[in-house]
């Protein structure tokens, strides 16, 4: 009778959700397989000393078909030798999420030109229909309710999945909490956000109202980014944004989410500090001068 081979199998005690969770990290463009030089960005941006010829090594050992990608069963089967943890980042990624024209786009539907809806529909945009809490009171003093037609952005629940699995989600709206909590109950089934902070959380600056304050979640900054459409709701932390392109219910073919900000933030998810990245591919701070907002030279 022969002798059980020693299985190549992760550990039961590493759970599937784990591996593809690492899995993710090395597979920056997201297309579910792992290339020779996703393998070498991720190791040396983990400021591991590795060499050509061990990341070859290593991609030879992983890719047991040779087809020059590794995908997930193969990275399961044997997956690359972890970095040190004096080298990884400690914590998970945390992503600050806004709502309005970066997730979704909210009209009143009273307001909302049916060929607008239409068409945006018939396009393929994800709709629905949304009863919310004014803060004003009808002639009886009861509250009144206000009717929205909410239109979700492309992709926003496969994004909400896809970095649930690296990072903490945080939704982060300068919109009131009669009107977003419910909207949020709608794209959020799965409870994917660890927290709900609506206006009543920001704060007046001597620029502008309604700025959202990082350190209210957290005092280190080097592991925290977030996402708005309007630059001016992280004019306290610049080095910490991401600024995306407003959505509207005229964008049916709008890939911000899944193919641009996913990419990102995947990469930053692996990063000891954002801000350096972030600098670089933005320059917030001069960004802030030229709008008349002395934001000083940053450290970090």
């Amino acid at each position: 009778m022969a002798e059980p081979q020693e299985s190549k199998k992760t550990p039961e005690l590493v759970s599937m959700n784990d591996v593809e969770r690492v899995f993710m990290r090395y597979d920056a463009n997201g297309d579910g397989k792992i290339s020779a030089s996703e393998l070498a960005e991720v190791m040396r941006a983990l400021r591991s000393e590795v060499s050509d010829e061990e990341l070859k090594a290593m991609m030879a050992e992983l890719d047991t078909d040779g087809d020059g990608f590794v995908d997930l069963k193969e990275f399961a089967d044997t997956p690359p030798p972890p970095p040190t943890v004096s080298d990884s980042p400690s914590d998970k990624l945390t992503v600050v999420l806004d709502l309005d024209e970066t997730l979704v786009c909210a009209y009143e539907s009273s307001s909302l030109p049916s060929l607008v809806r239409d068409q945006a529909i018939e396009a393929g945009l994800e709709c629905f229909e949304l009863e919310c809490i004014s803060v004003e009171k009808d002639a009886e003093g009861k509250q009144k309710v206000n009717h929205v037609t909410v239109f979700e952005r492309p992709g926003l629940r496969e994004f909400l999945q896809q970095i649930s699995k690296f990072a903490n989600l945080v939704l982060f709206t300068a919109g009131l909490e009669g009107y977003a909590s419910p909207l949020v109950d709608r794209i959020d089934v799965d409870n994917k956000f660890s927290l709900r902070l609506y206006r009543s959380s920001t704060v007046s600056t001597e620029y502008r109202e309604h700025v959202k304050d990082l350190s209210c979640m957290s005092k280190d900054l080097c592991r925290i980014v977030i996402v708005d459409n309007n630059p001016f709701s992280f004019l306290l932390q610049p080095l910490n944004g991401i600024p995306c392109i407003p959505f509207s219910a005229g964008q049916p073919c709008d890939e911000q989410l899944m193919g641009v900000l996913l990419p990102l933030l995947k990469h930053l998810s692996i990063q000891r500090d954002v801000r350096p990245i972030l600098y670089e591919k933005f320059h917030m701070p001069e960004w802030f001068r030229q709008h008349g907002i002395p934001i000083h030279d940053c450290t970090w």
